[in-house]
């Protein structure tokens, strides 16, 4: 479960750069930026155990 909480989270902010540098999407480009860096908190949170 964790791993896949990493792909998430990577494939979110990959969508956050493109979005950022190809469309003009507002507001949608940085909600999908903090649920990637929610997604890696909780990654690293729950890998420190």
């Amino acid at each position: 479960m964790g791993s896949l909480l990493y792909i998430i989270a990577v494939i979110l902010i990959i969508g956050w750069l493109l979005g950022f540098f190809v469309y003009s999407a507002g507001g949608l480009i940085h909600i999908l930026l903090v649920i990637a860096i929610v997604a890696i908190l909780l990654q690293i949170i729950r890998g420190s155990r």
